[in-house]
C-alpha cells in the first residue's frame, strides 16, 4: 500500500478493516475448535507470532536479560493468557458476545486513570451491557461469560504492561522476546486434549493455524499503526467502539451467530460505553492485540 494510498483511505475505513481481519481471523479459529482445543489454538497462535516477530527483529543480548526479560515475558505471558481466554471464551459464546464482555477491561482501565464523571458513567453503563448478556447467556454458558470475563482481566493487565514495554524499550523487539518466553511456558497446552496429537500432524489444520495468526495479529497490528500515526491516541480509543459491533457482523455473517434483543441491547450498552470514554488514560496499548 503506497503513501498516497493510505493518505486517501480514511482511518475510521483502515481501523474496521483491521477488526474485520482479526475476527475473521476468530471466525476461523472457531472452526479449527474441531480439531484441536481452543487453549491449543491460542498457543500455535502465539508460536507463529513469536517466531515471526524472532526472524524480524532477532532481539540483542539485552533484551534477554534484567528488568527488561522481566517486563517482556510479564507482558507476553498477560497477551497469551488473554488470547486463550478469548478463545475458550468464544468456543462457548457467540463472537459478538465475547467481544463485549471483554471490553469491560479496557474500559475499567481508561476510568481508572481519569476518575472522570464520564468514565464513572461509562463503566456503569458497560455493566449494564454485560448484566444484560450475562443474564441471557449465563444459563446456557457460565463457563463462557467466565472466561470472557479473564479475557478482559487480562486486556487490562495488557493494556498497563504494554504502556511500561513501550516506554521502557524497544517495544517490538521487547514484545518478541515476550511472546517467545510465553509460547515456551504455554507450549504443553499443545498435547492437552484428546484430538490434539493427530491434528498437530495434520498439515491443513497448521496452515489454518497460521492463517488465524496473519488474520488476528499481522494484518491488524500494521493497520492500527497506520491509524495511531494518523488520528492520535485518543481518537484511536474512541474508535474502538466500532470492534463490538464489528464481531458481532462477522458472527453473523461467518458462523450464522444471531444476537437476541437483550444480547443485542447488551452489546449496543458496551459499545456506547467505550465511546463515552474521556480522553484521559488513553495510551496506544489499548489496541486490541487479536
Amino acid at each position: 500500500m503506497t503513501t498516497a494510498t493510505r493518505a486517501w483511505i480514511p482511518a475510521p475505513a483502515l481501523f474496521v478493516v483491521g477488526g474485520l481481519s482479526m475476527y475473521v481471523g476468530a471466525a476461523l479459529a472457531v472452526g479449527l475448535f474441531d480439531r484441536l482445543p481452543p487453549s491449543a489454538v491460542a498457543v500455535l497462535r502465539l508460536l507463529g507470532a513469536a517466531a515471526v516477530l524472532l526472524a524480524w527483529r532477532r532481539p540483542g543480548r539485552a533484551a534477554w536479560r534484567g528488568p527488561r526479560l522481566a517486563r517482556a515475558v510479564a507482558f507476553g505471558m498477560a497477551t497469551g493468557l488473554m488470547n486463550l481466554a478469548f478463545y475458550e471464551a468464544i468456543a462457548r459464546l457467540p463472537l459478538g458476545t465475547a467481544v463485549a464482555i471483554e471490553f469491560v477491561g479496557p474500559v475499567a482501565v481508561a476510568a481508572a486513570a481519569s476518575r472522570r464523571p464520564r468514565d464513572l458513567a461509562a463503566v456503569a453503563l458497560a455493566a449494564l451491557g454485560v448484566a444484560l448478556i450475562a443474564d441471557v447467556r449465563w444459563s446456557g454458558s457460565p463457563e463462557g461469560v467466565l472466561w470472557a470475563l479473564a479475557a478482559a482481566g487480562m486486556w487490562a493487565a495488557y493494556i498497563l504492561l504494554g504502556k511500561r514495554v513501550a516506554t521502557a524499550g524497544n517495544g517490538l523487539d521487547d514484545m518478541a522476546v515476550g511472546f517467545a518466553v510465553a509460547a515456551v511456558v504455554l507450549s504443553p497446552l499443545l498435547l492437552v486434549g484428546p484430538r490434539a496429537d493427530g491434528a498437530l500432524a495434520d498439515p491443513t489444520v497448521l496452515l489454518l493455524a497460521v492463517g488465524v495468526g496473519v488474520l488476528s495479529s499481522l494484518v491488524p497490528y500494521v493497520l492500527d499503526q497506520l491509524v495511531l500515526r494518523r488520528v492520535g491516541q485518543a481518537r484511536f480509543a474512541v474508535l474502538l467502539a466500532l470492534l463490538p459491533a464489528t464481531a458481532t457482523v462477522v458472527g453473523l455473517v461467518a458462523l450464522a451467530q444471531v444476537p437476541g434483543l437483550l444480547e443485542g441491547l447488551g452489546i449496543a450498552a458496551v459499545v456506547a460505553a467505550v465511546a463515552l470514554r474521556s480522553r484521559d488514560g488513553d495510551v496506544a496499548a489499548n489496541a486490541d492485540p487479536r
